[in-house]
């Protein structure tokens, strides 16, 4: 069951980057990024009130939310600085780089979650599952070598400035697989729906922090800006695809036999949709190279779900 979770989660994170994008193209990344999170607070508050206003209502069902104690509280703030951080950066890249680098690249975040798992987790994966990883992951390696390559001979990336997009979707990766990590950890102590309600909310409260740190010059302006934001609708999307994966990805790992390594490489398998969407609709160029790379991770997701 968990293993079918995973890849409900990986269609919803796929459909989640390509809003990201859509909304991107004409809006500030810290617009986006703090319309998103609050929206995404006000759909999770529904479930929290009817929870504490009408708790007989949602015992028992899958969206109520617990409450948790102080302990919890902070090792969920902690959860949301790792992910927000995460996030700026993988934003940042976003909007500066083609999505078919971008994801591709993203999804080379469950290797450095894998090494985590083995080391802390003691995780050990079986022949399909290893197929799976190896098959993905290298696939992933060879795409990016080859893209940075392209992206080098064409803009001379070692003299660009487009070379600090490609710093920030490093640290968004390293950052992110940490994430990954401290997810399995709150999962085994904490309820799911509890950590993703309180995590969004401090998400909420730091992205208003800082967004009104970055517009303090002139926030007047900047509150009159967001009236005119464009693509309202799909920045409500972003958050709609994000609850969704989150939701039933932190489902996932409470499974007892649960593995973060193999959990994180299906998830990280929605990268396949972004691959999609920019050959077809956004007509990026070398189309070849993604579809075998298209190819090579769909091989390794049919792995994974073997061997699960």
């Amino acid at each position: 069951m968990w293993t079918l979770l995973a890849f409900i989660s990986a269609l919803c994170l796929g459909f989640y980057d390509i809003s990201k994008k859509i909304a991107l193209k004409e809006n500030r990344v810290v617009d986006v990024l703090t319309i998103s999170v609050c929206v995404s607070s006000l759909i999770l508050s529904v479930p929290l009130l009817l929870s504490r206003f009408c708790p007989e209502m949602m015992v028992g069902t899958h969206f109520y939310v617990p409450r948790m104690d102080l302990e919890a509280h902070l090792y969920t703030i902690l959860k949301s600085f790792i992910v927000l951080s995460s996030w700026i950066f993988a934003y940042i890249s976003l909007k500066h780089l083609p999505l078919s680098v971008v994801s591709p690249m993203q999804a080379t975040r469950p290797m450095w979650t894998l090494i985590g798992a083995l080391l802390i987790f003691n995780e050990h994966l079986n022949m399909h599952q290893w197929i799976g990883v190896v098959l993905a992951i290298g696939t992933i390696f060879v795409f990016s070598f080859g893209e940075h390559r392209i992206h080098r001979n064409k803009q001379n990336l070692l003299h660009s400035p487009d070379k600090r997009y490609y710093v920030a979707l490093a640290l968004a990766i390293l950052i992110g697989a940490c994430s990954g990590l401290y997810d399995k950890y709150l999962m085994r102590r904490y309820d799911h729906n509890a950590v993703q309600v309180y995590y969004t909310f401090y998400q909420a409260v730091m992205m208003l922090v800082t967004w009104t740190i970055i517009n303090r010059k002139n926030l007047k302006a900047a509150v009159c800006d967001l009236k005119s934001i464009q693509k309202l609708g799909v920045i409500v999307l972003i958050s709609v695809f994000l609850i969704i994966s989150d939701n039933v990805y932190m489902l996932a790992l409470r499974d007892p036999d649960s593995m973060i390594a193999v959990v994180s490489t299906i998830r990280r398998g929605g990268a396949v949709i972004g691959f999609a969407y920019g050959l077809i609709f956004l007509q990026e160029p070398e189309p070849w190279r993604k579809v075998l790379c298209m190819l090579g991770i769909l091989s390794g997701l049919i792995f994974l779900a073997l061997g699960a």
